[in-house]
């Protein structure tokens, strides 16, 4: 697996260790406080096979292993929106660290709107499945570090943003520099309020270093993946918005880029599983769970 480490640059600054999960293009977070070791998992990946419905869980374990390799200790585990690429690894986590896990408070609209997608009305339950749903503006500690909560809707419309110091987890809102932005076309995204949640990360201090939470490798010339660039790097160069690009301008381009675009693979399977903080649908009579997929749905990509 691909990793890199951003150092912390002082006080208040956390190391941020990227693991690149190259199925789905995801990058996984390890984060770290320094002084007293205590780390946040955020957006870790469980494994799937939309060929043989075969869950994992390699990708979790590798951050794990990361975790006691290091002598950190988890205290939470974070994801930044219910993905509709990959399956999130939460609960299994949650059950190897007793961790406690979050989400955005947003999760309920989007588990309404997807409860309507797949005909199961009640069908999830986000106060249940997540032990914290964080309001906009809404603050906690890692270790000794700041941590603060931007909603940054677009992508979906209940993703969030954690600031935490000098670093910012930006999830699906930019891509790397040299890539641009992330798509806006699920159901609940839009691209205008993608352009105001960039802005309003582009507010952050200069030095502020954005992750990202996917990139699909060759990018020109650049053959590895890479997703750590500063506020000022995106604010002059990303592809899509740096330079000051207009919101009309960018929703024409973003619009247009999106109407290209195919569906995930996984998206159907992952946001029934998603949507319970990771867990697969109840177990059946015959003890194993079965996806649910409505048929036709997104023919015309009705999104």
């Amino acid at each position: 697996m691909f990793t890199r480490t951003s150092p912390s640059t002082g006080p208040n600054s956390p190391r941020v260790d990227g693991f690149y999960e190259s199925d789905t293009g995801s990058v996984q977070y390890v984060v770290s406080d320094p002084e007293t070791k205590q780390a946040a998992l955020i957006d870790i990946v469980q494994d799937f096979d939309p060929a043989s419905g075969r869950t994992a869980y390699r990708s979790a374990q590798t951050a794990l292993d990361f975790v006691r390799d290091n002598g950190l200790e988890v205290v939470w585990i974070l994801d930044t929106h219910p993905h509709a690429d990959h399956l999130m690894a939460q609960s299994w986590l949650k059950q190897q660290t007793g961790a406690p896990t979050g989400i955005g408070e947003k999760v309920h609209e989007i588990a309404g709107l997807w409860s309507d997608i797949y005909n199961m009305p009640n069908g999830f339950d986000p106060d249940r499945d997540f032990d914290h749903l964080f309001s906009d503006g809404a603050k906690f500690k890692l270790g000794n570090l700041d941590v603060r909560v931007i909603l940054s809707p677009g992508h979906t419309l209940g993703s969030i943003t954690y600031v935490i110091g000098d670093a910012a987890l930006v999830h699906d809102t930019f891509m790397h520099v040299d890539a641009g932005t992330t798509r806006a076309d699920f159901p609940g995204g839009s691209s205008s309020e993608l352009y105001a949640s960039l802005q309003r990360i582009l507010d952050l201090p200069d030095d502020t270093r954005l992750f990202v939470g996917h990139d699909y490798p060759p990018v020109g010339d650049r053959k590895d993946p890479a997703w750590e660039a500063t506020v000022a790097d995106h604010r002059a160069n990303n592809k899509h918005i740096g330079g000051g690009v207009s919101e009309s301008e960018f929703r024409k381009l973003r619009d247009a880029r999106d109407a290209t675009l195919d569906l995930p693979d996984r998206m159907l399977h992952a946001l029934q599983v998603n949507l319970r903080g990771g867990r697969l649908p109840e177990p059946e009579g015959d003890g194993r769970s079965y996806f649910k997929i409505p048929a036709n749905h997104f023919t015309e990509r009705n999104t």
